[in-house]
């Protein structure tokens, strides 16, 4: 336990409200005494406690740390730091995409806690999608927060000692970047103990991965990658389940794997989470619903989110270039060679993010944290048919990320294999 955790202690539903109770914009949020307040705790990702907290007058939610991976227990302790981090990185993202994230009410360093705005009726992008509900505004919003966080935190806006600094903020968060880089670009690919699949249903599939070279020398570019290239400052783990939806807004909450890291990487989770979802329609399906309108539409918002992303950072570079990257003195008065730059930096962009997308697809399949959309499968066949699809899609994407061309050929490769692969 570090100095500024010696306070630390866990909370519970029944003792929250005593601290709640001492923050008085809190008490003024949720109305009422102590004792009309609702609490309820419903943290059920890998790492943390959250409450939800109701109260005449409105709600809360309160995410407090644990000083271990949830998922496995105490034998896997970690940096209750990881808040902080995580608060640091909310704050950023607010300056740049208003309206994107939960606004932070209330940070409290040595317990490791924050106090955010509730977001109702918002629910989990994850659990809306595996009930197949459309959500129009998904693919706007997603594509703003990318481009924008990874704009106004990169050296096209930013003077190279500012972008430093910005770096220097981030740069003990090295826990969670390490779980990523254990977890995302390794374990997957050798016997880990963590490691779990659908067996016997993938136990050739495991096999040809474990002894794929091609694609244990793309995985160690990719994580060569994500240790090395601080282009901006990324969320870290923006899967499905760190996006809130409702009609007509988004959310991203999350962000405690934050840091400066490769643009590419937080785009590749949010196309990796949208082809597993795609794949696991076929699991969800039955008499009477195929799925199979809704599969399109989940692949035209894997289409829409890369064109999206690139058109505003295009739109952007254009606007309020103003950082010590291809500098103006160079570009200013040359709008041909401006636009040729720009391509060729969406074009690598593109090609990592490809590769990213691939490493989170077989992560989430052989890994120790998978996806509830494939594991709410009940039927082992039906489920390991969806995941062997996306296993090859994974394979393709992360090998021939600098030979696909487009995003297009990329959708039809999704379906080709859906087509084919059983």
């Amino acid at each position: 336990m570090t100095a500024q955790h010696r306070d630390y202690k866990t909370y519970n539903e029944a003792t929250l409200p005593g601290y709640l109770v001492g923050l008085p914009a809190v008490v003024q949020r949720l109305g009422g005494e102590p004792g009309h307040w609702r609490i309820r705790e419903v943290g059920d990702g890998n790492l943390n406690l959250v409450f939800l907290v109701h109260g005449p007058a409105g709600g809360v939610a309160v995410k407090q740390a644990l000083p271990y991976v949830r998922l496995v227990g105490e034998s896997w302790p970690l940096p209750l730091s990881r808040i902080h981090y995580e608060y640091l990185a909310l704050t950023e993202q607010a300056r740049h995409v208003p309206g994107r994230v939960p606004e932070v009410y209330h940070h409290d360093e040595s317990l490791a806690l924050l106090v955010m705005e509730l977001l109702e009726p918002h629910i989990i992008l994850r659990r809306g999608m595996i009930q197949a509900i459309r959500y129009p505004c998904l693919v706007g919003h997603i594509s703003e927060f990318l481009a924008r966080t990874w704009f106004f935190t990169s050296d096209l806006f930013l003077g190279a000692a500012d972008k430093k600094a910005g770096i220097a903020r981030f740069i003990g968060n090295t826990a969670m970047a390490r779980i990523s880089e254990d977890l995302i670009f390794t374990e997957p690919y050798y016997p880990a103990p963590n490691n779990r699949w659908t067996s016997p249903q993938l136990d050739d599939e495991t096999r040809r991965v474990r002894g794929d070279r091609e694609l244990k020398i793309a995985v160690s570019e990719l994580k060569l990658a994500f240790m090395g290239n601080a282009q901006a400052l990324i969320h870290g783990d923006l899967h499905t389940g760190s996006i809130m939806v409702c009609d007509g807004d988004t959310r991203v909450i999350d962000p405690e794997f934050a840091g400066y890291g490769p643009m590419g990487f937080d785009l590749g989770a949010v196309l990796a989470n949208l082809l597993l979802n795609y794949f696991s329609q076929d699991g969800h399906a039955g008499p009477g619903d195929s799925r199979e309108d809704y599969q399109e539409w989940v692949l035209a918002q894997v289409v829409a989110v890369w064109q999206g992303v690139a058109w505003r950072l295009r739109r952007l570079w254009n606007e309020q270039h103003r950082g010590d990257a291809y500098p103006a003195a160079l570009f200013g008065d040359d709008p041909l060679a401006r636009e040729a730059a720009q391509t060729r930096f969406l074009a690598a962009l593109f090609a990592d993010a490809l590769g990213f997308t691939g490493a989170k697809m077989i992560r989430r399949l052989l890994g120790l944290a998978h996806n509830i959309d494939l594991e709410w499968i009940e039927d082992p066949d039906r489920r390991a048919s969806c995941e062997r699809r996306g296993l090859r899609l994974g394979r393709e994407l992360m090998v021939q990320r600098q030979r696909l061309g487009s995003i297009h050929e990329v959708a039809a490769a999704a379906r080709e294999l859906r087509r084919r692969v059983g």
